[in-house]
């Protein structure tokens, strides 16, 4: 077993090899752009590499990038492989980050959130309590109500 910092600082390094490959070694037109390295887990024996990845676009182009990543699979972990200098190159599994999609709906349910803040908002604005404006009793009140019943 590895430790966490080794396995942290592998992980950064397959993330920054990847990232640099994707932009500049591999000439798949499905990959392009639009795919961007997020973020990389390895496993405590250092044997697997998780990579996660978002791509801008539609569900086609995510896709054809998942597709893309698939077939160059072997390239980048051979890129890996010479830059790591590890006894044992970690296999690369891509898989595609939610974050994007998990903003988008705490975003929703904010917006949700703050319509139905301003409803209350704009119901209450004319309201009027019901009783007093204050229903406590205060101390000088339970001395008149002594006095009135001993009357």
């Amino acid at each position: 077993m590895a430790d966490n910092a080794r396995a942290k600082k592998l992980a950064d390094l397959i993330r920054e090899v990847v990232a640099e490959k994707l932009q500049r070694g591999i000439k798949d037109p499905r990959l392009g752009t639009h795919v961007t390295i997020t973020d990389t887990r390895v496993t405590g024996d250092l044997r697997e590499a998780t990579v996660f990845y978002t791509v801008y676009g539609d569900d086609e182009e995510r896709a054809s990038a998942a597709a893309g990543l698939e077939s160059a699979k072997g390239i980048l972990r051979s890129a890996v492989g010479s830059a790591a200098g590890t006894k044992f190159t970690p296999t690369l599994t891509f898989v595609a980050d939610a974050l994007p999609e998990t903003a988008k709906t705490i975003e929703d349910l904010l917006d949700k959130a703050r319509a139905s803040d301003a409803a209350v908002r704009e119901a209450s604005s004319g309201a009027k309590y019901a009783g007093e404006a204050d229903p406590y009793r205060k101390p000088e009140d339970e001395d008149e109500d002594e006095e009135g019943t001993t009357a």
